[in-house]
Formats: C-alpha cells, sequence, structure tokens
C-alpha cells in the first residue's frame, strides 16, 4: 500500500471516529471513581460468612464521636483528597478547595462540575459502624475509620443521592445503577470484615443475594 493510500485511510478512519463521538455513540463517564478495589466476589462470600449476626443498636451515637475530615496532606484534608482523587482534571486553590474539574457518581451515573455538588460517601455508614460494634472502639480507632482512604470507604458521589441514601444497610438501600451494586457489596462487606463488624440477619440476607448475583 502507499504511503498516501495508507494517509487517506488513516484520515477516513480519523473522520467516522470523530463522527460516532460527536453522535454521542461514545458513552464513557467523563470521570470516574477512584475507589480502590473491592475483594472478589469469592472472597467477599467468604468474610460475610464469617461475620458475627447481632441485633444493632444505636444508643449513644453521635458523628461527632467519629472526627472526620482531618487533615491528610499539606492543607487537604480527607474530603478534599477524595476529590482530587476520584475526579477528572481537578484544580485547587492554595487552601486546597477544588475549584474546578469534573465528577462521576457511580451510584447513580451522573456527571458534575461544582465540588458543591459532590458528597463524600462513607461506604458503610458511621451511625451504622456504630451500631455494629464501633460503640466499643476509642476515638482513634474510629477517626481511622472515617478517613479511610486504604480500603474501599470512602466515595465522591452525587450529594442528594448520598443524602438519601442517610444511614441504611443494603438490605433498605442500593444505589440506582445496578452496574455498581456488586462493587458496592463487595466493598461494604470488605469494610464489615476489616473492622470486625457485625451485620444483622436482613443486612447478611441482603448481601448474600446480591453477592450471588456477582
Amino acid at each position: 500500500m502507499s504511503k498516501f493510500y495508507a494517509r487517506r485511510r488513516l484520515s477516513i478512519a480519523a473522520a467516522l471516529t470523530g463522527l460516532i463521538a460527536s453522535a454521542g455513540l461514545f458513552n464513557a463517564p467523563a470521570a470516574s471513581a477512584a475507589l480502590p478495589t473491592p475483594v472478589s466476589a469469592a472472597t467477599a462470600r467468604s468474610y460475610l460468612a464469617s461475620l458475627p449476626v447481632r441485633t444493632e443498636s444505636r444508643t449513644g451515637y453521635s458523628r461527632d464521636k467519629f472526627p472526620h475530615w482531618i487533615t491528610i496532606s499539606g492543607s487537604c484534608n480527607t474530603r478534599e483528597t477524595i476529590l482530587k482523587r476520584d475526579g477528572t482534571n481537578v484544580v485547587t486553590d492554595s487552601a486546597c478547595a477544588a475549584t474546578s474539574g469534573s465528577w462521576y457518581s457511580p451510584y447513580d451515573g451522573a456527571t458534575w462540575s461544582a465540588a458543591s455538588d459532590v458528597d463524600i460517601d462513607h461506604m458503610v455508614p458511621l451511625a451504622e459502624a456504630w451500631d455494629s460494634g464501633a460503640s466499643s472502639w476509642t476515638t482513634a480507632q474510629r477517626q481511622a475509620f472515617a478517613n479511610d482512604l486504604t480500603r474501599p470507604q470512602l466515595l465522591a458521589v452525587t450529594d442528594n443521592v448520598n443524602q438519601s441514601k442517610g444511614d441504611q444497610d443494603p438490605a433498605t438501600w442500593m444505589p440506582s445503577r445496578t452496574a455498581y451494586r456488586c462493587t458496592y457489596v463487595r466493598a461494604w462487606v470488605q469494610v464489615k470484615y476489616y473492622y470486625d463488624l457485625a451485620v444483622d440477619s436482613a443486612e447478611k440476607s441482603a448481601l448474600q443475594g446480591y453477592l450471588n448475583n456477582c
């Protein structure tokens, strides 16, 4: 093949790619969350089988008992660190506040261009952790849980979706985007296992059902 025809084929291919993209046929999100990869479904099932099953109690709970959004590096706290981790083209000011960027919420498939539209979700909510074992922890242990960047526990998501989730477990709330549910339950079980937290019977049954479909 001559160089002329090779270049012509490349230019046609590029033009077709542009037409397809402009037609909206490439549906990849503008930004993707960078949650640490949870354990496999098989490992999650094994972990779940070993978790104690107990009735939960919220007696004495206060969100203030879980110091969160602590300083991580320089002027950046936990929220700002996750916003930079999970966003695309994130620009921050001298105080580490995000002034621009793009955030894709895997719970509902929405993409946001303002950090104020994004919450940082605790995969296992703070109140849920309290109910299932964290009430006996020290404040330092609860702080570590509330700011855990290593386990799949913190994720940037649409703010009102996070607020609708509240303190619910998978027996009563799951992401509306079904493609993310397997990741969600694998992460949930991994966090509970790592922190030696219990599950209640309805929560365990729900988790088993979702994991069986992973």
